[in-house]
């Protein structure tokens, strides 16, 4: 292949993703706006035209800036390749890490993720500050967002840069196979970050306190004792503090798993609801989700290595992507840039995947509790947290890790 060609290719890769995701957008914003003033009847008796024209208006204003956003991001990662953008950066940090090739890599690489961040910032302040807000859901003051880029920045430097060192060094010094050594590096990291991150990472950002309501800590043990869960404790995390919405999760693997709940999920839901919502949680358990998505994920990673491992020998895939230079942090730099655009396509098996999941999950949480305890939780998330009850089905295919409401709900009523 040549050069020009690879070029080719990939601009009109660029083009039909960036097409198909404002198509997909569109849709999904005339879709939602074409049912606004009709509840489905499925939830008539139990959401509120009001509470409908919220959640239509604020589907609508989040697509809004989405559509933004993809053309902010397909603009940028042109600017970045073809533009010459990487080139310029890699050529602009020469003089400064000239004699030591690892360090300019890292700096590269580092200097990418700033400018990305940067620009992504924006989004997040609208997102926070102007939509959120609007619709009743942000309780982010500016000093705790200013806080919490801070403590990111820090985290991410303290550890991303360390592991973006130990990996450049791997791709220089490991020969052809370089690609597995990264590949058993990346596994073990996260293994260990698995098992960090809920007691060393997350209280950084929020205040962890164990379940303190006697019954409902009572109710959900009795739960976990019948789906043979054990977990290190109950807690309830201060997501108060920075959005309205709630949520439930479990996190860890053997001594460090703990189950968190939200503390305005506590807030909007009955004790039998929230016990069907961690049935939910622990159907994901049960069935093996996490550890099936972590092989998956695992196999593409040594695949997706093992490619990046053989474009590097391509003088094409330099020269296409508009860097003169090879090697191993551009390489990197290139593959984590043009990879989205390629791997697009596969997005819908993705989120098919997903929804399978999550029907498993409500069909387990549906025999160990009430199906219609699941179901007066899930409606009133979705009321909540201003969830559209009528997504495109195409947008839907692609963007939706979990169900339509509609379909979902009405496999639970089945089951009861």
């Amino acid at each position: 292949m040549t050069a020009e060609t690879f070029s080719l290719l990939f601009v009109a890769a660029v083009v039909l993703t960036l097409l198909a995701k404002v198509t997909l957008l569109v849709r999904q914003m005339r879709h939602v706006l074409a049912w606004r003033e009709r509840v489905p009847a499925a939830f008539a008796g139990a959401i509120s035209l009001e509470a409908h024209h919220k959640a239509a208006d604020y589907t609508r204003a989040r697509m809004r800036l989405g559509l933004v956003d993809v053309f902010i991001g397909t603009a940028f990662v042109l600017a970045m390749t073809l533009g010459g953008g990487l080139d310029a950066i890699n050529a602009g940090l020469g003089a400064w890490v000239e004699t030591n090739a690892l360090a300019h890599g890292v700096a590269l690489l580092a200097a990418l993720g700033v400018i990305g961040w940067t620009i992504g910032l924006p989004f997040a302040v609208v997102r926070t500050f102007i939509i959120e807000r609007r619709f009743g859901f942000n309780r982010m003051t500016p000093g705790l967002f200013a806080a919490d880029l801070a403590r990111g920045a820090a985290l991410g430097a303290t550890i991303g840069l360390p592991v973006l060192a130990v990996v450049l060094w791997l791709m220089g010094a490991m020969g052809e196979r370089w690609w597995l050594w990264v590949w058993l590096f990346w596994l073990g990291f996260n293994l260990v970050a698995i098992f960090v991150w809920p007691t060393w990472i997350a209280p950084l950002f929020n205040t962890f306190t164990p379940l303190a309501d006697p019954s409902l800590k009572d109710r959900v043990e009795r739960l976990l004792a019948r789906c043979g869960f054990r977990a290190k404790g109950l807690f309830v995390m201060d997501g108060s503090r920075r959005s309205a919405h709630g949520n439930a999760y479990f996190t860890g693997f053997g001594s460090a798993r703990r189950i968190v709940f939200f503390d305005t999920l506590l807030e909007k839901l009955d004790p039998p609801e929230i016990e069907a919502v961690l049935a939910h949680e622990l159907g994901h358990f049960h069935h093996g989700h996490i550890w099936k998505r972590l092989t998956a994920t695992a196999a593409m990673s040594l695949a997706l290595l093992w490619l990046l491992g053989w474009l590097m020998t391509q003088d094409w895939f330099f020269a296409g992507l508009g860097v003169a230079h090879a090697g191993t942090a551009p390489a990197l730099a290139l593959f984590s840039l043009a990879l989205p655009v390629f791997l697009f396509p596969l997005a819908p098996l993705m989120s098919h995947w997903s929804r399978v999941h999550e029907y498993e999950a409500d069909r387990y949480a549906a025999r160990q509790t009430r199906a219609e305890d699941l179901i007066g939780a899930l409606v009133k998330l979705y009321r909540d947290n201003a969830s559209t009850l009528t997504p495109d089905p195409l947008f839907s295919r692609f963007f939706d890790s979990h169900p339509p409401a509609a379909l979902r709900v009405a496999r639970l009523r089945d089951q009861v």
